[in-house]
C-alpha cells in the first residue's frame, strides 16, 4: 500500500504539471497566466483493471522573473490524502524541478519539455517512473499518467481554474 501512496503523490504531480501547458510561446514561461487555484478530477487507474476517483485542488505562485513556479497540491481518493509542494522552473522551452510529498516522505524531481498546448514530461521518485502528456483545451486541461514499478498504472485526471 506504500507504493500506492507513492503513486498517488505522481498524481499530484500530474495535476501540478498540468497547469504548465497553459503558455501562449515556448519561448515565454507559461507561468505568469497560471497563478491561483485550479481544481477537478479524474480517475486512477490500478493493477487488475481497479479505478478510484480522484479530487485535486491547487495553488500556484509564480517567483523570481515569472520563469519559477511554487506550488502547493492537495489530492484525495477513496483511500488516500496526499499534500505535495514543488518548485519548478521553465527555461526555453524545458521544464525541471523537484517535488516533496510531505505525509508520505516522497521526493522526486520532474524534466521535460513544454510547448503553447502540450507538455511531456518524465517523472522519477519515491520508486517510481512515469511519463506524462498533457493537452491544453481551451479553459480546461486534460493530463494522462502511465507509469512502472507500482500498483498504480495510470491516470486521466481534468482541471480548470477556480
Amino acid at each position: 500500500m506504500h507504493l500506492a501512496r507513492k503513486a498517488l503523490a505522481l498524481v499530484m504531480i500530474a495535476s501540478s504539471s498540468v497547469i504548465l501547458a497553459g503558455g501562449s510561446a515556448a519561448a515565454q514561461s507559461p507561468f505568469a497566466s497560471l497563478a491561483g487555484t485550479w481544481s477537478g478530477s479524474g480517475k486512477v487507474r490500478l493493477e487488475g483493471g481497479k479505478s478510484e476517483a480522484i479530487r485535486c485542488k491547487a495553488y500556484y505562485t509564480t517567483k523570481s522573473d515569472g520563469s519559477t513556479l511554487g506550488m502547493a497540491i492537495r489530492c484525495a481518493s477513496a483511500s488516500n490524502k496526499i499534500e505535495m509542494r514543488a518548485d519548478l522552473t521553465y527555461s526555453g522551452g524545458n521544464v525541471a524541478g523537484s517535488w516533496e510529498e510531505r505525509t508520505y516522505n516522497a521526493t522526486g524531481q520532474v524534466s521535460g519539455k513544454a510547448t503553447s498546448d502540450r507538455l511531456n514530461l518524465s517523472i522519477d521518485g519515491g520508486g517510481l517512473n512515469g511519463r506524462m502528456s498533457v493537452k491544453l483545451g481551451g479553459s480546461s486541461q486534460s493530463v494522462s499518467i502511465t507509469t512502472t514499478g507500482s500498483t498504480f498504472r495510470g491516470l486521466d485526471l481534468s482541471l480548470s481554474r477556480g
